[in-house]
């Protein structure tokens, strides 16, 4: 009876261990006794938010570059989405590499990149010059998203991956923050190539502290790479589309946003380039801080003991809706303090949304699959950003207006509320096929 007893509890048990095994084998990449993870999540943030100031740098100094090139809308917003259209590409190469091999390294080479293409960019002297460091300066900042979904992933467990989400999220809006305060008053008082060049090379020293902090994949020990899911069987998965649409949207409204918004403030409400951006760097200031509150409200509240599906859904939904009712009204009413502020809010809105939106991911994906499925999701969410910039100024260059721009935007975001409500049922682990093989040998 004893025996019979014992042998119930060991099928029990081994069932439990399947079933644990089954469902995701996360192994931690980052051994926590020899360096502090938060360490590195400083490192991405500082990393990220230099990433944003390359990036939003041509936006600022797109009125500049407007007369000196001789530019129209339609011709500044080709030359504003070149950086998508590499940066775009490279997304699901990218995910494929940082699956395959050592993370550190990949995002290391692609800084490196970047860095020089944004000091390449001060010293051109043509459009085709300048399109073509804005198409390199993509290459290099495409390692950004499949890395850090690969980091986070193996860094911290699933319930507590909104505030280090959140906090390397941040930089996505100090970047165009201090991108268009500084930038622009530098710009004002040095001239645009100044920026480029200055930011450019100084951004390099990020390099030092990375190599010294990181560890490397063979610090690793006798743990070994689980192998993961291929991209088809990630493309099979519903929520896969689901979350790759949402960030479609989001791709859309933010790169409008990043791109056009210091235009709109010269052109459409009559700032000046010292008020634009000082001004204009507020709705980037508000959109961090709402990111940076939601990825840590979202932690405690699903550690008080609701699901992970009600808590990231709420934040995700939530987030797009607000900022599309918002911005829409932001374009067309006469007063520019309150349009400046309609925008302040709608991006306050935005930074809802983003304070969860990789935690979603990472959590369906898990180790195995983040990097595929971060490339995979940043590489759809990007074409938006390809088109977004294309779109607005056409419409502005045969309308005169911006109000149509701000309302495609809107309506993209509606559209993006509704694949996260109906293509995304449950935030949980999904179990992949190689998974399956795993458990079963």
């Amino acid at each position: 009876m004893i025996g019979s007893n014992n042998c119930r509890h060991d099928c029990h048990e081994t069932a439990k261990v399947h079933t644990t095994t089954l469902k995701r084998q996360e192994i931690p990449l980052i051994a926590p006794r020899k360096t502090n993870n938060w360490v590195i999540v400083v490192l991405l943030l500082l990393s990220v938010s230099i990433n944003y100031i390359d990036r939003g740098s041509l936006s600022v100094a797109a009125p500049l570059l407007k007369e000196e090139f001789s530019l129209g809308p339609t011709q500044l917003g080709y030359l504003l989405s070149a950086f998508f259209w590499s940066y775009t590409l490279c997304q699901l190469v990218v995910g494929w590499l940082v699956d395959r091999y050592d993370v550190k390294w990949v995002y290391a080479a692609g800084f490196l990149l970047w860095s020089l293409a944004m000091a390449a960019t001060g010293w051109v002297n043509s459009f085709t010059a300048l399109f073509a460091a804005r198409l390199v300066l993509g290459i290099g900042e495409s390692v950004f998203l499949p890395s850090v979904s690969k980091i986070l992933v193996r860094l911290f467990p699933a319930e507590r991956r909104g505030l280090p989400n959140a906090l390397v999220d941040v930089g996505t809006k100090i970047g165009p923050f201090l991108s268009t305060l500084l930038g622009g008053l530098l710009i004002k008082s040095c001239g645009w190539r100044a920026l480029f060049v200055g930011v450019g090379l100084g951004s390099l020293l990020w390099l030092l502290p990375w190599f010294i902090t990181m560890p490397s994949d063979r610090d690793r020990g006798k743990q070994k790479r689980v192998a993961g899911p291929g991209m088809m069987e990630i493309l099979s998965r519903r929520e896969a589309w689901g979350t790759s649409l949402g960030m479609f949207t989001l791709g859309y409204a933010w790169v409008f946003l990043l791109t056009w918004l210091p235009s709109y403030l010269i052109k459409e409400r009559n700032y000046s380039m010292e008020q634009m951006a000082v001004l204009g760097s507020l709705p980037f200031l508000g959109m961090a801080a709402a990111t940076l509150t939601g990825g840590w409200a979202s932690d405690r509240w699903i550690a008080q003991g609701y699901t992970p599906t009600f808590v990231r859904k709420t934040f995700a939904v939530t987030g797009l809706l607000l900022c599309g009712c918002l911005m829409l009204p932001a374009a067309f009413v006469a007063d520019a303090s309150l349009s400046l502020g309609l925008l302040i809010a709608s991006s306050v809105s935005l930074g809802i949304f983003t304070s969860n939106v990789w935690a979603i991911t990472q959590t369906l994906s898990g180790a195995e699959a983040a990097g595929k499925w971060t490339g995979i999701q940043n590489f759809i969410g990007n074409l938006g950003g390809v088109i977004s910039p294309i779109i607005a100024g056409f419409i502005v260059e045969q309308t005169g207006s911006f109000f149509l721009a701000f309302g495609a935007a809107a309506g993209m975001l509606v559209l993006g509320a509704m694949s996260y409500l109906l293509l995304v049922p449950k935030v949980e682990p999904l179990v992949w096929s190689c998974t399956e093989r795993a458990a079963q040998a």
